[in-house]
């Protein structure tokens, strides 16, 4: 299958990543999966949630007009709130897509939270992540989407070293804090926040997901 003819695939990053994290989880999606993977890359802690959105629907939209029928979207951490608020602002005029969303703290983030109201951790985030971790809670999938949720047990992360975690997580994000009230299947994997970037476990669930709507492996 040529890359023209593949189904495209959009990858957004997390707080403090550039995309490179997820080259691995990328490149078994294109090998393994035969998906044509792309990078949607933003400034985590300057730019304004909003204003991402809005590129990022340009540059699906741009994919879309180079002939494809659709652009499926995978989303890591704070990636995962940048496609929602996306889909809430242009969904009804944006190409269709299946969406992963892949540790994302769509009801807010515990740990930014704590992180906001001490000095070290607000220059950390930054006030655009801030907000948007903290503020844009969301808890119902947007309308005509298929929406699937993996999130990860293995409490190894910086999230840690803010949040006291009296349940299930990957060390940065509780399990809790991925449910998303509409979504079509969720997956709970023994990963961590950046681990699950790394996992081939979690990357062919995604892949699976983007091409039947469903995840068959189960944690």
């Amino acid at each position: 299958m040529s890359g023209a003819s593949r189904p495209k695939l959009l990858f957004v990053h997390g707080l403090w990543m550039t995309g490179a994290e997820a080259f691995a989880f990328r490149r078994r999606l294109e090998r393994e999966h035969r998906f044509d993977t792309g990078l949607f890359a933003y400034r985590t802690t300057r730019d304004p949630l909003e204003a991402v959105a809005e590129r990022l629907q340009e540059r699906v939209t741009e994919l879309a007009m180079r002939g494809s029928s659709g652009v499926h979207l995978v989303a890591h951490s704070l990636g995962g709130l940048v496609v929602l608020a996306c889909l809430e602002q242009f969904g009804a005029s944006m190409p269709p897509g299946r969406i992963v969303l892949l540790g994302a703290p769509v009801r807010g983030s515990a740990a930014a939270r704590v992180a906001g109201s001490i000095g070290v951790g607000q220059w950390l985030i930054g006030p655009s992540a801030a907000e948007a971790l903290v503020s844009h809670r969301r808890r119902v999938a947007p309308a005509g989407r298929e929406v699937g949720i993996i999130a990860g047990t293995r409490p190894v992360g910086l999230g840690r070293w803010f949040a006291r975690f009296d349940e299930p997580n990957d060390g940065t994000v509780a399990v809790s804090e991925t449910q998303l009230e509409g979504a079509c299947d969720r997956l709970v994997l023994p990963v961590s926040h950046l681990g699950m970037l790394m996992s081939p476990r979690a990357a062919d669930a995604c892949g699976q997901f983007l091409r039947e709507g469903r995840f068959s492996l189960q944690a």
